[in-house]
């Protein structure tokens, strides 16, 4: 979206005072409970929706439209595969996987159905809060533009107000990603050259 801005942006991260003025924006995602339930924390915060039920809330994360939710499902939605919980073991990510479907698969079918979800909402039960955060789950753009552009910038932003470490971090990014979408282009459109291919890999005629 903005990419032709990171040589401007990159310049203005050595104005140290600016950066350090902003702040970190991670304080307002941190998780609040004993506020509201984690579903709820969840859809303001990675959806900005104030106000759902348990059919759309399931309705929405349910990736594959197949009526069920499966564990990879239940890690997507806690952000479980996201680089915010990286930091985050592998056992305990599928601790956290496990205890939902303790919760919600009391048949241990391996899924968890749009019934047994509607039914168990109903009589009170909510997703556990694991204190891993909002469970960001977008790619890169949505998670920029929701976290952080349309909080702190706006529609009116101009591109000299796109000076915080969040700006210049994402542009950064969107540069890595054109860099190895042209090294791509040019390996798929590099000729193939049999004698560069070992004996063992060519196919015998």
């Amino acid at each position: 979206m903005h990419t032709s801005l990171v040589g401007l942006l990159t310049a203005v991260l050595a104005l140290t005072s600016i950066a350090s003025g902003h702040g970190n924006h991670a304080n307002v995602q941190q998780n609040k409970v004993g506020e509201i339930d984690w579903a709820t924390f969840h859809m303001q915060e990675e959806h900005h929706i104030d106000t759902f039920d348990a059919g759309s809330f399931f309705v929405l994360h349910d990736y594959d439209s197949s009526g069920a939710w499966t564990p990879d499902e239940v890690r997507k939605t806690y952000g479980l595969d996201d680089p915010s919980t990286a930091h985050i073991s592998e056992e305990h990510k599928q601790r956290v996987v496990r205890d939902v479907f303790a919760l919600f698969d009391p048949m241990n079918t391996g899924v968890i159905s749009r019934s047994d979800w509607m039914r168990l909402v109903t009589a009170g039960r909510k997703l556990p809060d694991f204190g891993l955060g909002p469970g960001h789950h977008g790619d890169i753009e949505y998670e920029y533009e929701i976290h952080h552009f349309e909080k702190y910038h706006g529609e009116d932003a101009k591109e000299e107000d796109l000076t915080h470490p969040e700006d210049i971090e994402h542009f950064k990014l969107h540069d890595q990603k054109e860099m190895a979408d042209i090294k791509l282009e040019q390996l798929e459109s590099m000729r193939i050259v049999e004698s560069n291919i070992p004996q063992k890999f060519r196919r015998n005629l």
